[in-house]
């Protein structure tokens, strides 16, 4: 889970005072053709020498499961992470600001990384229930998360794991309920035009109130349209910054903020720093 199996279009940045190469090991998968949509990856990371990482995931669309056969990891949602924050195997809802992570040379795990829809699928929950917090495996995934956990660990090698991992989402996914075809229009129509769509104009395409909008919205994805929209601005202005040199007040007209201040206070909400900060950590 540090660095990269909660890896996604945001930023991170590691905190580590020696060379992070000789210490862990990661394998990443795309996933089958037919999860796509559903799934972006799936990774295995195994720390193999002691050592204390230390990283910020910033906000994200990214809905991780996270199966671990070793150490547990210390998570802090917008905060240092205490004694009481420590969390193995567990499934982490949307979450609009900066996630604190870190481990201490003994994790190990497999991480599937699912989209926001791909999640209410597979899931077959709320998403609101998973929304700024950490839930056990037992509690996400029931009795089966026990079972595939078991299987997982016994798995003699990183692809074989793979290999469960994806046959027991395909079969979890023959079993679930089909996704409101508005919401995800909807979903899909914010992505695409960079977070810009006004919510009034996506539920009036609809047919729908926007506070029954926001009541569909919360249920499939877990955040409402706005804070998708945030999200959605947030990791374009990131990728533009790369680009920009940045040239922030350029990036904020780009990405549809009222002003620069508009942008730097949604990246002290979202990242936990300002823009120029940012850019010195990346």
């Amino acid at each position: 889970m540090p660095d990269e199996p909660m890896c996604d279009e945001s930023e991170r940045h590691r905190q580590d005072n020696r060379s992070p190469a000789l210490h862990f090991e990661m394998v990443r998968r795309r996933p089958a053709a037919s999860l796509a949509g559903i799934v972006t990856d799936i990774c295995g990371y195994r720390e193999i020498l002691p050592g204390h990482f230390s990283i910020v995931e910033y906000a994200s669309l990214t809905v991780p499961l996270v199966i671990s056969f070793a150490e547990a990891f210390a998570i802090g949602l917008g905060h240092e992470p205490g004694d009481n924050d420590l969390y193995a195997s567990f499934a982490a809802g949307l979450y609009a600001g900066p996630v604190i992570i870190k481990s201490f040379g003994g994790a190990c795990c497999v991480q599937v990384n699912f989209t926001p829809l791909g999640a209410r699928q597979f899931f077959g929950l709320p998403m609101s229930e998973l929304r700024d917090r950490m839930v056990g495996l037992d509690d996400a995934l029931g009795f089966d998360g026990i079972v595939l956990r078991e299987q997982l660990g016994e798995a003699s090698d990183w692809h074989k794991r793979f290999d469960i991992a994806e046959g027991y989402i395909t079969r979890r996914l023959a079993q679930a309920r089909a996704l409101s075809p508005e919401v995800a229009w909807a979903y899909r129509t914010v992505v695409a035009s960079g977070g810009r769509t006004r919510i009034s104009a996506l539920a009036g395409e609809i047919g729908w109130s926007r506070k029954h909008l926001a009541a569909k919205f919360t249920d499939a994805i877990g955040i409402g349209p706005k804070t998708l929209s945030r999200i959605v601005r947030f990791n374009r202005a990131l990728s533009l910054s790369k680009q920009k040199d940045d040239d922030w007040a350029g990036i904020a007209a780009d990405c549809g903020y009222a002003d620069q201040a508009h942008l730097v206070r949604e990246f002290r909400q979202l990242a936990g720093e300002t823009p120029t900060g940012l850019a010195a950590l990346m």
